[in-house]
């Protein structure tokens, strides 16, 4: 049994087991018996509830990135349930290791549903599984200027497309990019564990082939979609922190555009190399556990994030949910300087480039958020919360006006 101790829990029927929004969930539950219905309060899908039967594991996504719970578990009949504290895990999976593995490949597919939600609420449209889609992403980052990222996206475009009607036009799109590139792009071997990239690269594009996961050793990596012509910026990653897997794992097309924020070293891991790494190294599956619990929260909050119709709302809103991220206190009255621009904050919202100049006008002019040395400034976190709150509570009402209709 190892250092693990299971501790059993008894809820009576209708009891609730715990509740959307508390914040610093620790633990998730195993079912032992029983059955347990499990809802979100803010949902994006017609499907709003689930029930789970004996064996099932829930909460274990919001205990293991340790934020506050995506949704709310009730006890449809009486139910025991086994507690697993967050720091047992490492525990649990050592005395089973098929619970990691299928953990982590049950996240990556929930990562990937999630994904295609937020492709079809946020930009109006269906997830990308066809490489032809490196010319939308070229082109978007062609009238962006951002010569290198569309070079490698014609590029890639052609790699896939060869026989393309447009291929011509991308061939010569190409040539007189290169005269404008201002960083080398690197190659690699899928087998290459140790690679760096400047500044101004892309990893991989949404739409190609992946063969690797990365760990980011040094620098950052904004994670990105790009559909009729919109940008959404789905996270910007850290030192430690892991991207790639959902393609590696799922044998499938990359899911979103990876470009280098700021110049970094990755570890890339192959699909051989995956296998040595459960086997040898359970830390860094623990890790990968969490990394993925806390992208699944994310998307969970970005999902509900697209609901806000109100375009300040959607700002305030977006801003807040990376500044929990960040594990800050939200009733904390201290600033807070994020490591991310403007643009990139609108691109988390769902806001346009373009769009976002005439708003951050207005949201500066509130004195809540500005941005200092190209970073986003909150001055006051507790207050962006109350102002965040505001909007939501707007959504919540409106909503409930129109289902009263």
């Amino acid at each position: 049994m190892g250092n693990f101790r299971p501790v059993f829990v008894k809820f009576s029927k209708d009891s609730f087991i715990f509740v959307e929004g508390k914040q610093s969930a620790g633990r998730f539950y195993i079912i032992k018996e029983g059955k347990v219905l499990i809802f979100r309060e803010t949902d994006w899908e017609k499907e709003e509830e689930t029930v789970a039967g004996p064996g099932e594991m829930f909460g274990i996504v919001s205990a293991m990135a340790s934020y506050s719970y995506i949704e709310s578990a009730t006890a449809i009949t009486d139910v025991l349930l086994m507690v697993v504290e967050r720091k047992q895990y490492g525990d649990l999976i050592g005395m089973n290791n098929s619970v990691a593995v299928n953990t982590i490949r049950i996240f990556s597919q929930r990562l990937r549903k999630l994904d295609e939600a937020l492709s079809h609420q946020a930009l109006k449209s269906a997830a990308v599984d066809d490489p032809s889609h490196l010319y939308q992403i070229g082109e978007f980052y062609e009238k962006a200027k951002k010569i290198n990222q569309a070079l490698y996206s014609y590029q890639r475009y052609l790699a896939y497309c060869p026989n393309a009607s447009n291929s011509d036009d991308v061939k010569r799109k190409i040539v007189k990019l290169k005269s404008h590139v201002s960083v080398t792009q690197p190659q690699y071997s899928p087998d290459i564990m140790a690679q760096a990239y400047p500044k101004g690269c892309l990893i991989f594009a949404e739409g190609e082939i992946g063969h690797n996961l990365y760990i980011i050793q040094t620098g950052s990596v904004k994670i990105t979609k790009i559909v009729n012509k919109k940008e959404v910026v789905l996270a910007v990653l850290n030192k430690g922190d892991i991207f790639g897997e959902m393609a590696m794992l799922e044998n499938k097309p990359r899911s979103a555009t990876a470009e280098v924020y700021e110049d970094c070293t990755l570890l890339a891991v192959n699909r051989a190399n995956f296998k040595n790494l459960i086997n040898d190294q359970p830390d860094m599956v623990v890790r990968m556990t969490v990394l993925m619990s806390e992208r699944i929260w994310l998307l969970f909050k970005q999902l509900a994030n697209t609901l806000i119709e109100n375009p300040m709302g959607r700002i305030y809103d977006a801003l807040l949910t990376q500044i929990e991220k960040g594990r800050v206190d939200l009733n904390s009255k201290e600033p807070y300087l994020c490591n991310f621009g403007f643009t990139e904050l609108a691109g988390m919202a769902g806001i346009s480039e373009w769009d976002s100049v005439d708003l951050y006008g207005r949201i500066e002019a509130g004195k809540k958020v500005a941005v200092v040395s190209g970073k986003v400034f909150v001055t006051n976190v507790n207050d962006l919360n109350i102002e965040a709150e505001y909007y939501r509570r707007a959504r919540k009402k409106a909503e409930d006006t129109k289902n009263k209709k």
